[in-house]
């Protein structure tokens, strides 16, 4: 194994537009020691395999049907030898030709670091309420660059602290190989950056933010998807960590109210309403659909029927 070498490994499937610019952007990184990239396609239709080969990177190709986000991973990390490994997916662009060096920087300086995740920023063209929103979760979790837990007791009463301490994203992500070794993804199909980071700060390492390392990575969704999404959010969260991301019909309430009010206030504020009006009125209904879909998500009763119509993942629906 040569000392600071590292394999980046992307999950793919259907990765295109972004997964060229993302193959482009891994060729022209700045790094001292020797980088693989492993590209694990699940049945890509559009091409994004031969993208993969064309750029020279190790394409291992597996069936669709035996993809798992923890599974997945574990799997390609199992044919890697490098010291480091960093994951990406195929629609996480790194921003500049440093992404990787300052991505392991952390886990170079040291040993006690066992996982260390990137900067999100939107893609180019994105609306500016994801813009300025992915600007604020980052800016916030730029006082947690660094994390440790010193008092088990401390760690264990405050929820807040808990979420922060494991919040995690393998978007764009590195840690030792040495250490998945030891702490291999969970084999789960959401969350599971989330679970295995609670796991190695429980077990005594550090984990990292590091701030300087960024990728262009976002989503714009509309009401109804936001009502899902925020639901599986919801509903993993629930089922897996014990949380109630909205525990009542006051909190959804005071969680719309909020949201309508910071997101119409932006609007005004910037001008946005006259430079994306339609997306200005689609965030009047998501300031509704975003908290509702948390309260659904954390009941114990919710019809079958219901569920079923606004869970997007089956594996979420077993839960």
């Amino acid at each position: 194994m040569t000392p600071n070498s590292v394999t980046v490994i992307i999950p793919v499937k259907n990765g295109l537009p972004y997964f060229k610019d993302v193959c482009d952007a891994l060729e022209q990184q700045v790094y001292d020691a020797p980088v693989e990239v492993i590209c694990i396609d699940s049945g890509s239709k559009d091409g994004s395999d031969a993208i993969a080969e064309a750029h020279g990177f190790r394409l291992v190709r597996i069936p669709a049907a035996e993809f798992g986000h923890g599974r997945t991973r574990n799997y390609a990390a199992s044919l890697a030898s490098s010291e480091y490994l960093a994951f990406l997916t195929h629609d996480a662009i790194p921003n500049d030709e440093q992404w990787l060096a300052r991505l392991l920087a952390p886990l170079r300086a040291d040993h006690q670091v066992a996982g260390v995740f990137s900067r999100h920023i939107a893609h180019i063209g994105a609306d500016p309420f994801i813009t300025w929103e992915l600007q604020e979760h980052f800016r916030g979790l730029g006082n947690f660059a660094m994390v440790q837990i010193a008092d088990r007791a401390a760690y264990d009463r405050d929820l807040g602290l808990r979420q922060v301490y494991h919040y995690y994203s393998d978007n764009a992500s590195a840690m030792p190989r040495r250490i998945w070794q030891q702490h291999p993804y969970p084999d789960v199909q959401f969350a599971e950056d989330q679970i295995w980071a609670k796991t190695i700060v429980e077990a005594g390492f550090k984990k990292a933010f590091a701030q300087d390392s960024v990728v262009r990575h976002s989503h714009a969704f509309g009401p109804w998807q936001t009502l899902c999404r925020s639901f599986d959010e919801s509903r993993a969260f629930n089922k897996l960590f014990g949380y109630d991301l909205c525990t009542s019909p006051r909190n959804l309430a005071l969680s719309t109210a909020y949201l309508f009010q910071r997101d119409i206030g932006n609007a005004l504020k910037n001008g946005w309403w006259r430079s994306h009006p339609l997306k200005t009125v689609s965030r009047m209904f998501e300031s509704f659909t975003r908290p509702l879909g948390h309260y659904l998500g954390c009941r114990k009763a919710l019809p079958k029927w219901i569920e079923n119509r606004i869970s997007l993942d089956e594996w979420i629906k077993a839960l």
